[in-house]
């Protein structure tokens, strides 16, 4: 049976404190073949809400955060699958962080995974709160550096500042990029 310690064991290597850039935020095909077999048989659980009772907890709500928004984008990767939770994950990221304020009794680094759904998010409002919640982890070295979370979360904004979407998902949900999107991914290092 999946139990919110497991996933959190598995995504953090049992420590909840640790930034794994590397692991989490680059395309690894033996890390997607990792999550597929620990957790694919559940996604569609998740989604159906029979996990939904974990959300009273912060790890709970972390652990189906995870379920919802971050695995998908490991076990769909290139499809528009990875982003079929996304609405369903920023509810529950709303509930987490501004009713129960679940975030506060977390780890920065951990906090990072209940503010991911409005970073993911095309719709500037979602995009302005990631960025006033990361803004929050400013006193933490490893999301402050340079190239940290924080970073990340006015790279997306500016995206959805210029385009209104990411271009970088147009052709896996079949939509036509406009000469400017296409530009702009043309460009190292675009996407995310």
């Amino acid at each position: 049976m999946t139990e919110p310690a497991g996933i959190l064991g598995f995504w953090f290597g049992g420590d909840l404190a640790a930034w794994q850039e590397e692991r989490w935020f680059r395309p690894d095909p033996a890390f997607d073949a990792a999550c597929r077999e620990r957790f694919g048989h559940c996604l569609d659980d998740a989604r159906g809400g029979a996990f939904d009772a974990w959300a009273a907890t912060p790890e709970g709500a972390l652990a189906l955060l995870l379920l919802l928004d971050q695995l998908p984008r490991n076990l769909h990767r290139g499809t528009p699958a990875a982003f079929a939770a996304d609405a369903q994950a920023r509810a529950l990221a709303r509930r987490a962080v501004l009713r129960d304020r679940h975030d506060l009794a977390l780890p920065c680094t951990a906090r990072c995974f209940l503010y991911l759904p409005f970073e993911h998010s095309e719709d500037m409002a979602d995009q302005d709160l990631s960025v006033a919640l990361f803004e929050g982890l400013r006193d933490d070295p490893v999301h402050a550096a340079p190239g940290g979370s924080i970073a990340h979360a006015w790279a997306h904004r500016a995206v959805i500042r210029r385009f209104g979407r990411f271009p970088h998902r147009n052709a896996i949900l079949g939509r036509a990029s406009t000469p400017a999107e296409r530009a702009c991914l043309a460009e190292p290092g675009a996407g995310f």
